[in-house]
């Protein structure tokens, strides 16, 4: 994070801000970028299915069912709700509502099989529940991919029992480069600094990764599943098609 000067015009240092963070990721991540891309294309040429699962930032919305995108990529979501509004008692502060361990029945639950793959975006990486994912997942045989700050996450204290944050979980970490509490801009005389890095980091990362998948599975002889904007002339047909094909081929 920097703090910019009263004069400064914010546009400009957030745009340099920005270039600065994709201009770190790419001179960074590169590597990290590209083995991510060959999991991900091994998996789809042996059958198997991407998972994406983000913390609520912009992941699962930015990659999913998009014009250009890889339709292999699919989102894991759940819900776990319960009612029970009886009047507070002392002894709620005493209970753990972690629901760790959670994941595990979750899991089963879901379309998730050995062997596939399942991305998670978490900035922070030290809540319970990306870090139980990606624990259970594993122990579940498949192979997780962690994308978080790990600067950050450095310096926060993981609320799993194990002690764990995400980038200490998965099988590849690919770090967004977002700060320390992700904004960009500490802003004189605001109490907040402003402009979040990590969900631009994320998205460009994986688009990349989405280049690079595409680039080995055609380099196998094998052309992936890729929707277009449905305000291009045929595309309902041809999309229909493409969907059709990625349920009879899985790429």
């Amino acid at each position: 994070m920097i703090i910019i000067p009263q004069q400064a015009d914010l546009r400009q240092v957030y745009f340099q801000k920005i270039h600065e963070l994709l201009e770190r990721v790419e001179q960074t991540q590169s590597s990290s970028i590209d083995q991510a891309a060959e999991i991900i294309a091994s998996a789809i040429e042996d059958g198997k299915c991407i998972h994406i699962f983000d913390t609520g930032h912009m992941l699962d919305s930015e990659l999913i069912d998009r014009a250009g995108g890889l339709y292999s990529f699919k989102r894991l979501s759940m819900k776990f709700e319960i009612q029970n509004l009886v009047r507070k008692r002392p002894e709620d502060g005493e209970k753990d509502r972690s629901l760790e361990g959670l994941m595990k029945y979750a899991l089963r639950s879901s379309n998730l099989q050995p062997g596939d793959v399942l991305v998670i975006g978490s900035v922070s990486g030290k809540t319970v529940l990306p870090v139980d994912l990606a624990l259970e997942a594993r122990q579940f045989g498949v192979t997780v991919i962690a994308l978080t700050s790990v600067s950050y996450s450095t310096l926060l204290k993981s609320d799993h029992s194990s002690g764990k944050r995400l980038f200490e979980t998965a099988d590849l970490v690919i770090d967004n480069c977002a700060p320390p509490l992700d904004a960009m801009i500490q802003v004189p005389d605001m109490d907040a600094a402003i402009c979040p890095a990590s969900g631009i980091s994320s998205a460009a990362i994986m688009w990349a990764v989405e280049a690079k998948t595409v680039q080995i599975l055609s380099q196998r002889g094998k052309t992936p599943t890729v929707l277009k904007s449905i305000n291009n002339p045929g595309s309902y047909e041809f999309n229909d098609i493409q969907m059709r094909r990625y349920e009879e081929t899985g790429y």
